[in-house]
């Protein structure tokens, strides 16, 4: 088996069953929370004071005077929509603004000072009360708004809400009127001083006309006009690229032909520069290099119609070339027209540019001057727009822009508190906050509560999971419901030697009450029933306790075999298992450390190895005392019990690291106590003891021994 040092630490996830399993464990202190918050919020609901609500309903809507299409005096859908309107006038309506004036209106300063002993609140005390008594409900996509006032008399709820409705549509009134004369007056002066901007600025723009010799003929202009306009541009680009195109292709023939010897100069230029005279000149040499060729079949070359012929054909030879000659220097002329016409054209575009760019250079002042003062006339003509918009908007009756649209009534029946409500989120708060409890009390939790947390931890193997409350093996027998378990930690243990000479196991533990001593005797017997002769030594010189499982004498045993006091026959006592043997702790030394640590105890285990097949130890705690340490590191091997949620990882995980300090061969751990039924993810690990427990409750119950005698070994069991 390998060592588990050598495997990578799983990674830790979570499973659902791990979140159910931690409410089922941690189920009492969740019904106790949420008992105790659902008591707490039904006794705070049924004394809390009862109160009465009273709603009126408002109609808001906005100033028509802020409508940004009358002041330019154009249309659209809607370009002053404001999408924080609505929110605004909210905030506004529960304002020191409007409810000072329902606070003077109602004379609350008084009333509510009277009512609770005071001769009179201040005004920004009543205010916030009263506040914290209203609310604002707006009705969605629409421009009402419910005011909603709580009180405990429902006639003065309903009077507030009244006021409240009232004191925002006057202030809403007078807002608007002080805003529109004001705004008159500040748009007057405004206008005024545009005016006198404007005659300054048309006054400069003048200036600069005439100093910079400025030729402006177009009042809506504000650029210079252009020596050529786009339409001619245009066409000027048009020709330069068609020019262009021709100069590439009389310039590419050109030097095609250039590359071409004499020969093939002849009969490439005919076709791609034709030429009526060439080609008459070619067949003329063609016609007489014929006739050449028939003379010399029936003259010498020295006959005269020879010689003629000849003459011709070298005449005409002559006359081809020069003809070639010309019609190279043709092209090459036209060649150079179509540069000289391009450039031009390039040259007078460019200058054409150039001159319109220093023009635009030197009226820069002038045209930017211009601009600034066609935007200030704009906005001066906007601007007188809008005065006489005010001044007729002020003259003509508007209509009001809050409407109350429902008047508040007293209410009927009390509101406050809502009993169901209330005690329906106490329920609620009461679950969450037991559940979180339960959760942060796990966090805090260190103790083995999973395989997995075992074997991220310790590095180390878990061999058995032991369920709740088991028996004794040796009183139950092989068909005990229990002996399943330790038949599989057998097997185990069975696969985790090395080597199968190693016979000797001392099982340990940390603490005390782990089951150390229960889990010493059952292994041992279930390594009997299967036919192995066992011998099960009680090493805990402290506290023995496996003298009282089997009901046998401790009155002589280990402790007299190594001070010589007795033979190993005669501290060796049977046990109800044939071939399982007991060696009980005997009187208990003042020193038990120099005793298991001595020579005669070796020689002892040396000799028990002869006669057995297994031996098994019991010891102490092996973070109690000495002796356990002692015991690791003189026996084969050592398994370590960790009883289930009872004490800290880091407790447990010292213990191992002691056993491996003193040389102990660590087998692995025995997870202990388990509650199958409540720990589903122990089901993983061992589902047939969960579908058994759960499918054989009542037969479990009815064969569970109900002596008196079990109360007495249940209580030694947890001992250890």
């Amino acid at each position: 088996m390998d060592s588990p040092q050598n495997q990578p630490p799983p990674e830790a996830r979570l499973h659902f069953l791990d979140y159910w399993r931690i409410i089922r464990i941690r189920k009492a202190i969740i019904i106790t929370v949420f008992l105790i918050t659902a008591i707490i919020a039904t006794a705070v609901t049924f004394v809390l004071p009862v109160s009465y609500s009273s709603t009126a309903q408002i109609n808001i809507e906005a100033d028509e005077a802020t409508d940004v299409t009358k002041m330019s005096g154009g249309g659209g859908a809607e370009p002053g929509y404001n999408p924080y309107f609505l929110q605004t006038q909210l905030e506004i309506l529960k304002g020191p603004a409007v409810l000072n004036r329902v606070v003077e209106a109602l004379q609350l300063n008084t009333v509510w000072g009277k009512k609770y002993g005071v001769d009179s609140f201040k005004t920004s005390e009543t205010v916030e009360f009263l506040k914290n008594q209203m609310t604002l409900d707006p009705v969605r996509n629409t421009t009402l708004v419910g005011i909603t006032v709580y009180s405990g008399d429902k006639t003065e709820a309903a009077a507030l809400a009244n006021a409240i409705a009232k004191a925002y549509h006057d202030y809403r009134v007078e807002r608007h009127n002080q805003k529109t004369v004001g705004g008159i007056k500040v748009l007057q002066d405004e206008y005024k001083a545009q005016s006198e901007e404007i005659k300054a600025i048309r006054a400069n723009v003048d200036k600069l006309r005439k100093d910079l010799a400025i030729v402006d003929t177009d009042p809506q202009s504000f650029l210079p006009t252009p020596t050529l306009n786009q339409e001619q541009l245009r066409h000027y680009h048009e020709m330069m690229m068609e020019g262009q195109t021709r100069y590439n292709q009389i310039n590419e023939t050109l030097t095609q032909l250039k590359a071409l010897d004499p020969a093939k100069l002849r009969d490439v230029l005919p076709t791609l520069n034709p030429d009526g005279t060439l080609s008459g000149l070619l067949d003329k040499l063609h016609e007489s290099e014929q006739s050449f060729v028939t003379m010399t079949n029936d003259y010498s070359l020295d006959h005269p119609n020879v010689i003629r012929v000849q003459s011709m054909i070298n005449q005409v030879n002559k006359q081809v070339d020069d003809r070639i000659a010309g019609i190279m220097i043709g092209i090459e002329n036209k060649l150079n027209t179509e540069k000289a016409a391009l450039d031009t054209l390039i040259q007078e575009v460019d200058l054409s540019t150039k001159k319109d760019q220093d023009e635009a250079e030197r009226g820069q002042p002038y045209w930017e001057e211009k601009r600034k003062l066609a935007n200030l006339e704009d906005y001066h003509r906007l601007l007188a727009i809008k005065v006489e918009t005010e001044k007729i908007d002020l003259a003509i009756p508007r209509t009001t822009v809050v409407e109350q649209t429902a008047q508040a009534e007293p209410g009927k029946a009390p509101v406050r508190p809502n009993k169901t409500l209330n005690i329906t989120l106490g329920l609620i708060f009461g679950l969450i906050v037991g559940v979180g409890l339960a959760f942060f009390i796990e966090y805090l939790d260190t103790s083995v509560k999973t395989i997995d947390d075992v074997e991220r931890a310790f590095q180390a193997p878990v061999l058995g999971v032991i369920p709740q409350n088991v028996g004794y093996l040796i009183d139950e027998g092989p068909e005990s419901r229990y002996a399943e378990a330790y038949r599989v930690l057998r097997t185990n243990i069975l696969f985790a030697r090395k080597d199968e000479k190693l016979t000797t196991i001392v099982v340990v533990s940390a603490g005390a009450g782990e089951g150390k001593s229960t889990t010493t005797l059952n292994l041992a017997t279930v390594f009997a029933q299967a036919g192995q002769r066992v011998l099960v030594v009680d090493s805990d010189l402290r506290r023995p306790t496996l003298h009282k499982l089997l009901h046998v004498t401790n009155d002589i045993g280990l402790t007299n075999y190594l001070l010589k006091q007795n033979t190993l026959a005669e501290v060796i006592q049977t046990t109800g298992a044939a071939t399982l043997n007991f060696m009980a702790s005997g009187k208990l030394p003042s020193s038990s450390m120099s005793i298991l640590n001595s020579a005669a105890m070796k020689d002892m285990v040396a000799d028990l190895k002869h006669r057995y097949d297994f031996i098994f130890f019991d010891s102490p705690p092996i973070l109690g005392v000495s002796d356990a340490s002692v015991l690791a590191s003189e026996m084969d091997m050592v398994v370590q019990v960790i009883q289930y949620r009872r004490y800290p990882q880091p407790m447990n995980l010292r213990a191992k690291q002691v056993i491996e300090k003193v040389g102990g061969t660590f087998l692995g751990i025995v997870l202990n106590n388990i509650n199958m039924s409540q720990d589903e993810s122990y089901y993983y690990y061992s589902g047939y003891y969960h579908d058994y427990y759960s499918g054989n409750a009542e037969d479990q119950e009815a064969a569970a021994p109900k002596d008196s005698g079990d109360t007495d070994q249940a209580g030694i069991k947890q001992k250890y």
